[in-house]
Formats: C-alpha cells, structure tokens, sequence
C-alpha cells in the first residue's frame, strides 16, 4: 500500500509542478485575477479526468488476461515518464510559457485539459499500467494511488497559484528548480521500472 501511495505523491508532484498549459493557465489566471482564479483552474483535472480514469480502468478489465498487450502499454508508459522526468530536469522557463497565453475563463481551462493529449498519454499508458499493478492488490490500493495522485497534483498547483500571487520570482527561483529537477529524477527512476515491468509481460526477462 505504501507503494502506491508514494508512486501517487511522486506522478502528482510532478505533473503539477511540470511546465506545460493547465500550469501555464494557473499562472497567468493568477496574475491576471489574483490566487482564487489560479486556485479555480488547478481544481479542474477533478471535473475533466474522471471519463479517461473510467475508459482505463473498462479496458483494464478487458485485457487483464492479455500480457503482451499490457506489456507494450508498460514500454510505451516508461517512454512518456522518461519523456516528463528528461522534461523535468531540463525545463524551460515557465514565465516564457505565461505570456504566450493569451486569458482565458476556468471554463476555457477546462476545455483546454479536456483537449490537452496528456491526461490521455497518461492514463492509458503510465496509469493503466500502475492501476493495474494497484487492481492485484485490490480496490484499496488502487483507490490510495489516485486519492495520493490528485492531492498532490492539485496541491501542486495550488501552491503555485499562492507562491505566485506572492512572488513573481519563484518560478524562476532556486526552490522550483531543486524541487523539479529531484522529481525528473525520481520519474527516470520510474521510467525504468516500468521498462522492465514491461519486459516481463512480454517475457523478454
């Protein structure tokens, strides 16, 4: 149970601390509306994630007997975590990010993460393999990993919005570049076990 608790906390951290357009959006709502617009569109992923958790977790009990399959869906899980831990280390400048969007609604946010491919990477690579690891060790545990995963990812956010309402000066600051260049690692580390998990599957190891 630990596991996934911790795999949880790391995935959400990183997801929420990593540059891209929902964090971009949670920024710049922030700047432009104070802490409670950047507060609102952290909080979406609970309202646009659920239908790709649902679709996952069908197709999960379709292809639980299918070990080839979940083998290619582990490789293809590692390579996007390798993608995101590579990204973490090496990240560009979140400010630059900030002025190239233009303002934007929560309900515009919304639509944005709906129609942003990486909840669907995600889930249908990295989480269907973790879900399906937690799923063996039945429902509590698999409950534990996405209670763990959403804390984190919107309190990442969360937490951003309120540090920048502060402080301009902690995206760029030396706190933000530790902490996400210590999640890059973590993720590589990741990347490999899922490398190898699917490896197995298909029997290569």
């Amino acid at each position: 149970m630990t596991e996934f608790l911790t795999l949880g906390m790391v995935l959400g951290l990183s997801a929420g601390l990593s540059p891209g357009p929902l964090l971009a959006l949670v920024i710049s709502e922030t700047l432009r509306h104070g802490v409670g617009g950047g507060v609102r569109v952290a909080l979406s992923p609970l309202f646009t994630d659920l239908p790709i958790i649902a679709v996952t977790l069908f197709l999960l009990t379709r292809l639980a007997d299918h070990q080839p399959v979940l083998g290619a869906v582990a490789l293809l899980g590692g390579a996007f975590i390798l993608s995101m831990g590579l990204g973490s280390l090496f990240p560009r400048p979140a400010e630059a990010q900030v002025q190239a969007q233009a303002p934007r609604s929560l309900r515009k946010g919304i639509l944005v993460n709906l129609l942003s491919p990486h909840p669907y990477l995600f889930w249908m690579t990295v989480g269907s393999s973790l879900m399906n690891r937690a799923l063996s060790q039945g429902t509590a545990a698999l409950v534990l990993f996405l209670a763990a995963f959403y804390v984190a990812l919107v309190g990442a956010k969360i937490a951003t919005a309120l540090l920048v309402g502060r402080s301009r000066a902690f995206l760029g600051g030396p706190v933000h570049r530790t902490v996400t260049r210590l999640l890059g690692l973590a993720l590589c580390v990741l990347a490999l076990l899922l490398f190898r998990d699917g490896l197995q599957l298909l029997g290569v190891l």
